[in-house]
């Protein structure tokens, strides 16, 4: 399992749908930011409680909920270490991680949410009107890629801008190139094959007096301390024997 390295191609809300075009000198001046620039900008920004989908062809191949980190180079976090262990390393074509940001809300109670934010900030920029809502270093991120001037006040956001706000939030899509390097893995595939072993001794059924622990072994597990059980339990067997 190792961290993901972001596209370097333009990124887009998962609902295309709702994305509008607006004829607007600041949408018009702005270059769109592409998945390694989102992950640039957020770089050490640790995320709890959110969820994650793992696309790959317009299909969700792995779910999961929990902390994820964005770095200089994509995303990282036990989420994102637990969802590469789906993806194979010599095939990388249309593969997304899409987070919602709010999972305990749907997108109907996140909109009725973030009108009462606005209600009572009527009178700011909305750059200053996030604050409890998200990290301030998501912020301008997600003010960008709604397609909002930044220093627009409150009272005057359209429908279809909050709109696009709240897919944003709920649809945040990380476009994935490829793996990270295989020396920021936290544990590999492949080893010796498990038929091969004695279970209750770990010792070779081909090579008298040979045992196998940890790593070497093919089998491996999804974040959260298996591999590591996997290690003390298997050498500890080996080291009895």
């Amino acid at each position: 399992m190792v961290a993901l390295r972001a596209k370097d191609d333009t990124v887009k809300v998962a609902n295309n749908s709702v994305v509008i075009k607006e004829k607007d000198n600041y949408l018009n001046n702005k270059t769109k930011n592409t998945s390694l620039d989102i992950c640039k900008k957020l770089q050490g920004l640790s995320l709890k409680n959110v969820s994650m989908k793992l696309v790959e062809n317009n299909k969700v191949i792995y779910e999961d909920f929990g902390e994820m980190l964005f770095t200089h180079f994509g995303v990282s976090g036990p989420i994102i270490l637990s969802a590469s262990a789906h993806l194979r390393k010599d095939y990388f074509q249309n593969v997304k991680v899409i987070i919602d940001l709010k999972p305990a809300l749907s997108q109907e109670k996140l909109d009725a949410r973030i009108l009462r934010d606005f209600e009572k900030q009527k009178n700011k920029a909305i750059k200053n009107s996030l604050n409890d809502l998200l990290p301030q270093k998501l912020i301008p991120v997600i003010i960008e890629l709604s397609e909002i001037n930044e220093d627009k006040k409150i009272n005057e956001i359209t429908k279809q801008e909050r709109t696009r706000l709240v897919n944003n939030l709920k649809n945040l899509e990380i476009e994935i190139e490829g793996f990270a390097d295989i020396k920021e893995a936290i544990v590999t595939k492949g080893g010796i094959n498990i038929k091969e072993i004695n279970p209750k001794t770990m010792e070779s059924k081909l090579v008298q007096g040979l045992f196998f622990a940890g790593e070497i072994i093919d089998v491996d597990a999804y974040t959260g301390g298996f591999n590591l059980q996997i290690a003390y339990s298997t050498g500890y067997t080996s080291g009895l024997n």
